[in-house]
């Protein structure tokens, strides 16, 4: 058997030198004629050197990984397989990397199409969703700060008709501030990572006051004139509200913006705007007819002497405030009006006192008194007050002005079906005039910029409607030439 065995591989070598010396057409033609070289192969272990090798080798493909036939015609050439030939491989392997790019490229730019695709979609939805919130907070901002004020106002004015109180109304109400930083701390728990004691934030808060904090000089240079002009706006315009309606008190307050305007262009130099000249000329000019529509002799004189009062002083506070304090943040504007309330209701409480003492001021038993519309009224006040402050993070400063002056026709209507007032045309063209100087007051300083902007953007948009209805005009003036030019040739034809 080892005879049997030896005899096939000693003519292996020399079968195989010739197998290689043979030309192509003389090559084995079935498998069982090279079975000795299959059974040896099929023993065949490589050492870790020549495998090595073999790894590293250009010419020589990897032989493990080949099945036993693979092995065979990679080593004899049969039917003219010559793995080694660079020119052959490179073409197969370009070949098949040339469908893959094509295959995944074509691919890859699907999913990629798709991938953008929603992205886009993601980003329209997220900033469609931010601008609606974002549009809803206006809203609710805007109807908050209306009804807040019209409902103070007309509270206001059912308790000034009843009791001649107007400033233990006053204290009463200012004292009420001291909940506003407590009411800020609450919504600083809730929403704010940083988490502070009431301690620490409330001098954080008063770092603005100055680098002494809350001491008696800080009380007397930075809160005690600003207590006197809060106290005098709200006694002048509760005085005010005894002699006029509810309605032509909010319309002529409102021409406080316009008198921030001036008196800010005369003290703090601020730049000259026309349109803003033009909105304090309306101003004036309703505060004018509104003192005409019931005689320059009546009594309504007074409260509309007094309402401007008013507005003027809010005016002065508001500059003041700007010039001294500059603008504060809204834990500090928290801070300043709960110092003020508590101020107010510490050194001020002895005067109202005195008044109803001395009689300058009804005086009643406290059973008595209608503490329903005392305390509604002091409770929106503090609404409003608070919203005027912490609103500009919600929503645009303009929708916060937006909600003062839509007090008025609230005002109006509830005048109207309440009190049975009627408002001759003299009052309500007044009314729309101041609040048209108001609105004219919103306007931003770049207005004038924006509208060269806004009409370029119009041109734009309109040029390609243009276009497309030119081409469409001249396809329709074509198409009846060409068949007009059919119906010719075909009559020729004929």
């Amino acid at each position: 058997m080892q005879k049997e065995d030896e005899t096939p591989l000693q003519l292996q070598g020399p079968q195989k030198d010739r197998g290689m010396r043979k030309p192509s057409d003389m090559s084995p033609r079935r498998l069982s004629d090279i079975s000795p070289q299959i059974r040896q192969l099929k023993s065949l272990v490589l050492d870790e050197d020549l495998n090595e090798e073999l790894k590293s080798s250009r010419s020589v493909e990897y032989i493990q990984n080949a099945s036993i036939e693979e092995r065979i015609l990679r080593i004899t050439g049969y039917y003219g397989y010559e793995p080694w030939s660079a020119s052959v491989r490179g073409e197969e392997q370009s070949s098949s990397e040339k469908v893959e790019v094509k295959v995944d490229g074509h691919s890859g730019t699907a999913l990629s199409d798709c991938a953008d695709r929603l992205q886009r979609l993601r980003c329209c939805l997220h900033l469609t969703a931010v601008h609606l919130r974002g549009a809803l907070w206006g809203v609710a901002m805007v109807i908050c700060i209306c009804m807040s004020w019209s409902g103070s106002t007309q509270l206001a004015k059912i308790t000034v008709r009843r009791l001649n109180i107007p400033f233990t109304l006053t204290w009463f109400s200012t004292s009420w501030n001291c909940a506003i930083f407590p009411i800020y701390y609450l919504g600083h728990l809730c929403w704010s990572k940083d988490r502070q004691t009431p301690r620490q934030r409330f001098r954080e808060c008063c770092q603005f006051l100055g680098d002494d904090g809350l001491s008696l000089k800080m009380l007397l240079s930075r809160v005690a004139p600003f207590g006197v002009l809060w106290t005098l706006t709200s006694y002048l315009y509760l005085q005010g509200l005894r002699r006029i309606p509810a309605t032509d008190a909010c319309a002529l307050f409102c021409c406080s913006r316009a008198f921030v305007f001036l008196i800010s262009w005369i003290v703090l130099r601020d730049r000259f705007m026309g349109v803003r000249i033009v909105a304090a000329v309306l101003a004036i000019g309703g505060i004018v007819m509104m003192t005409y529509a019931d005689g320059f002799h009546s009594y309504s004189v007074i409260g509309i002497s007094l309402v401007v009062g008013s507005a003027s002083t809010a005016a002065i506070y508001k500059v003041l405030f700007k010039l001294v304090l500059g603008s504060a943040k809204l834990g500090e504007a928290a801070v300043y009006l709960t110092i003020l309330g508590g101020a107010n209701l510490i050194f001020i409480s002895a005067v109202p006192l005195i008044l109803l003492l001395t009689g300058a001021e009804d005086f009643i038993s406290p059973r008595d008194l209608p503490w329903s519309s005392i305390c509604g009224m002091s409770a929106l006040l503090l609404v409003f007050n608070f919203l005027l402050n912490c609103g500009v993070l919600i929503t645009l400063p303009t929708l916060i002005s937006l909600g003062v002056v839509l007090s008025v026709p609230v005002n109006a209507v509830i005048d109207r079906y309440m009190y049975d007032i009627q408002l001759n045309s003299v009052r309500v063209i007044a009314v729309s005039i101041i609040c048209l100087g108001f609105l004219l007051l919103l306007l931003p300083e770049d207005w004038d910029q924006c509208l060269p902007q806004l009409r370029s953007i119009l041109h734009s948009r309109r040029q390609p409607q243009e276009s497309a209805r030119d081409k469409h005009s001249e396809t329709l003036h074509i198409r009846p030439r060409e068949a007009k030019n059919c119906n010719s040739k075909t009559t020729g034809v004929r």
